[in-house]
């Protein structure tokens, strides 16, 4: 749910870029991958950014602006990177409200969330200034609240969560392409739980994860959540804690409604689910709870009662999760989104691969012990509330770990200081496979919610 803000105001991105060691030929423009002056550069963007997707080979990132109190919609902002320096190419207006977005795996077709919408963008004509860069939009702007996509490795199929649909759409992409990206192609719709947010594909995408942030009546869940929003809400009731929701891929296409795998509590308000980089571990942000959650992946359809394999309580409503370091460490950042103090975590993701690995359904060992008690580490003080976008580029010459070996403490992944913001709410997921890539989206708690 976007919240607007009674006046207007401009919002930036900082891009701290570091590349990986990646050689000068893989890229298209060699000069995109010039190393700034500085260790960080701010662009002052004309929005509230929500989403950064970055092109493979590093030249562009497309950055999605959110509504906030424009009553024209929201933007899409074309950022160009060259010769160490950051630009804004073009913006783009776009109708409802934008905020997840994909780029499919040949770079050429953009796909953004945009709350009654899907809009499809080409990726060249933006990128080159050329005339209506949006090829079409499907839906007709009514309150579904499209917010995430993802699509799958062969650029075959969409995938999108409408949070207050409570569906996840799959979309035949060759097919939208044929009508125009007008309606059509349409394959699968899958029920799901109240307001679902992520859509993650399994490693060899026989899985489809969602989230659902609370269990539906005829669920039959106790009631153990209190709602999230207090202040606004006193007398509100407590409802069900939410789900990840597991469908076999290819049964969701043929037959939607015998598709589901498994269902399994989340916690309270689980939002965000990213894998581990062998797939073995699902890390969920529950942000009633405070908590992130890790499960055993194949668990999670055989055996959904013992798939927990730990928590960790981190900062104030979680949201954002990235694992990096080749899985070795799992940042959390804090959206505060119903006030709190604000905070990133870094948390280490070896014991809960380790447990995964050790693990099967005839052996049983602690489940809770998979992060252990302090393991996660507080971000600390806050600073000027600033709407951010902001990239970090870990660099493998430079880590070490603290003498807890909880948290990386140099190179790129110690500079999570940056979510420290006040109000700090988006954040964090690897990206392009050339870039050690983390992304952190920071803004107002009244502009982003939902997820």
């Amino acid at each position: 749910m976007i919240r607007s803000f009674t006046t207007a105001r401009l919002a930036a991105i900082a891009l701290v870029s570091m590349l990986a060691a990646a050689r000068a030929a893989d890229a298209q423009d060699t000069t995109c991958n010039r190393p700034a002056g500085d260790a960080t550069t701010h662009l002052e963007m004309p929005g509230r950014p929500f989403e950064p997707v970055i092109t493979t080979d590093g030249c562009w990132i497309f950055v999605t602006l959110t509504q906030g109190d424009r009553a024209t919609g929201g933007a899409l902002a074309a950022v160009r990177r060259a010769n160490g320096v950051l630009s804004i190419a073009r913006t783009i207006p776009l109708q409802g409200n934008p905020t997840g977005a994909v780029l499919t795996r040949d770079g050429k077709l953009l796909v953004v969330a945009d709350g009654g919408y899907l809009a499809f963008i080409d990726a060249a004509r933006l990128e080159a200034g050329s005339e209506n860069p949006v090829l079409g939009y499907m839906g007709n702007g009514s309150p579904v609240g499209f917010i995430y996509v993802t699509v799958t490795a062969d650029d075959r199929y969409l995938i999108a969560s409408a949070e207050r649909a409570q569906a996840v759409i799959v979309i035949d992409l060759d097919s939208a392409r044929a009508g125009g990206f007008r309606d059509r192609g349409i394959v699968a719709k899958l029920d799901v739980g109240n307001a679902p947010i992520a859509v993650t594909l399994s490693r060899d995408e026989r899985f489809l994860y969602t989230t659902s942030e609370a269990a539906l009546p005829d669920w039959n869940w106790p009631r153990t959540c209190q709602p999230e929003n207090r202040n606004v809400r006193p007398n509100a009731g407590n409802h069900p804690p939410g789900a990840i929701i597991i469908f076999d891929f290819a049964t969701a296409l043929r037959d939607p409604a015998h598709a589901e795998a498994a269902r399994v509590p989340a916690g309270c308000n689980p939002v965000r689910l990213v894998l581990s980089p062998d797939g073995r571990v699902a890390y969920v942000s529950a942000r009633d709870d405070n908590t992130l959650l890790a499960f055993d992946t194949d668990l999670l359809v055989n055996d959904p009662a013992h798939a927990l394999l730990g928590r960790a309580q981190v900062g104030t409503a979680p949201v954002g999760i990235a694992v990096v370091d080749s899985g070795a460490r799992i940042i959390v950042t804090s959206s505060n989104r119903f006030a709190g103090r604000r905070r990133s975590s870094a948390i280490d993701g070896r014991r809960c691969h380790a447990a995964a690995r050790r693990r099967s359904r005839n052996t049983r060992d602690d489940s809770r012990r998979c992060i252990p008690a302090g393991a996660a580490t507080d971000g600390g003080r806050a600073h000027p509330v600033r709407d951010e976008l902001r990239i970090e580029h870990a660099r493998d010459d430079r880590r070490r770990t603290d003498a807890g070996g909880t948290r990386t403490t140099a190179g790129g992944c110690s500079r999570f200081a940056l979510t420290r913001f006040a109000h700090c709410k988006e954040a964090v997921k690897a990206t392009s496979p050339r870039w050690r890539t983390v992304q952190a989206q920071v803004g107002s708690h009244d502009t982003v919610g939902g997820a």
